[in-house]
């Protein structure tokens, strides 16, 4: 059996190289972290030589067969394209350290899955998820939170990662640290402006529900918790999903949908592919790309419901 202690400390090593030196998002550094630690127990048993790192002497069948083996598990082709992206990454590692000669995962790639669309809100359920106007200090945060993520098109972790010197109130942008540490200057619409300079007014109104509760009113965050923290990923998907529901609008809502729907409504009424990549902060237009069928979905539907010629047999609409 392999030494899976040994080749724990590798995938530590590299790790600790993309904080480091890469700079990595947390989230991305934890994703790879469970990627290559699944995969590091499941070559463990098959790797005869005692106290050899399971990654030597890999080949390109093995990386395929894994891949096969989680397919068959029914991981989606987008889970195992971001596996197949820390593996290459990790080898590619490796092969700089001396440790492999090669990269046996150069070359492979994932199965071919349907891609599905992203969940959006349409306009109407957006205004109807925006329409709440609590004056609390929990209503004014959500509402301002709510409003700068779909007026800026704002990822979960950009919105909670934001600090109150990266709005520029001259000009109504917002600087924001995207995917890979890359930053990126974003305009804010005016409602979402009207909303930030009511929230900055009862920002340091920190609710004192919990006596013992160690209050950080120097923190920088532009959105805290009630007990003057910078706000958490969760705290917010779950405020959005009790909004959703008070709100009624069907199916709920978490924080994502609101950055497809931005992009969805955006590309439907500019047509500029380029410029919601930008606002995105697409590396590569082909992720963008997919909002083109959305639109083109609701065009079908319109076609379809306003066509003469669109309607099947029988139908007497």
């Amino acid at each position: 059996m392999s030494d899976l202690t040994k080749s724990q400390s590798q995938i530590d090593d590299f790790l600790n190289y993309l904080r480091a030196e890469r700079r990595l998002a947390t989230n991305t550094v934890a994703n790879y972290q469970r990627d290559l630690s699944h995969i590091a127990s499941f070559f463990a048993e098959s790797t005869p030589q005692p106290g050899q790192s399971v990654w030597t002497g890999l080949t390109t069948h093995d990386i395929r067969a894994y891949i096969s083996a989680r397919h068959q598990q029914g991981l989606a082709s987008a889970s195992l394209a971001r596996c197949l992206s820390a593996v290459r990454a990790f080898f590619d590692y490796l092969t700089r350290e001396g440790v492999i000669n090669t990269n046996p995962a150069i070359g492979v790639g994932p199965p071919k899955g349907s891609r599905k669309l992203p969940k959006t809100l349409d306009t109407d359920q957006i205004n109807q998820l925006l329409s709440f106007n609590d004056s609390s200090w929990h209503g004014i945060r959500d509402r301002c939170m709510l409003e700068l993520m779909y007026s800026s098109g704002l990822r979960l972790s950009e919105l909670t990662e934001i600090r109150l010197n990266d709005i520029d109130w001259q000009e109504n942008i917002v600087r924001v640290t995207g995917k890979g540490s890359k930053t990126r200057v974003l305009p804010i619409g005016s409602v979402a402006i009207e909303w930030l300079e009511k929230w900055v007014g009862v920002r340091n109104e920190i609710p004192r529900k919990i006596k013992q509760a160690i209050l950080h009113a120097e923190s920088d965050a532009l959105f805290l918790s009630q007990r003057g923290e910078p706000i958490s990923p969760r705290t917010v998907q779950k405020r959005l999903s009790q909004w959703a529901q008070s709100q009624h609008v069907h199916g709920g809502a978490h924080p994502h949908m609101l950055r497809h729907s931005f992009a969805s409504h955006l590309l439907e009424s500019s047509g500029n592919l380029r410029a919601v990549q930008e606002l995105l902060g697409h590396s590569n237009i082909s992720t963008t790309q997919i909002y083109t069928h959305l639109d083109f979905q609701h065009l079908a539907e319109v076609y379809d419901k306003a066509h003469p010629r669109a309607q099947k047999k029988g139908d007497t609409k």
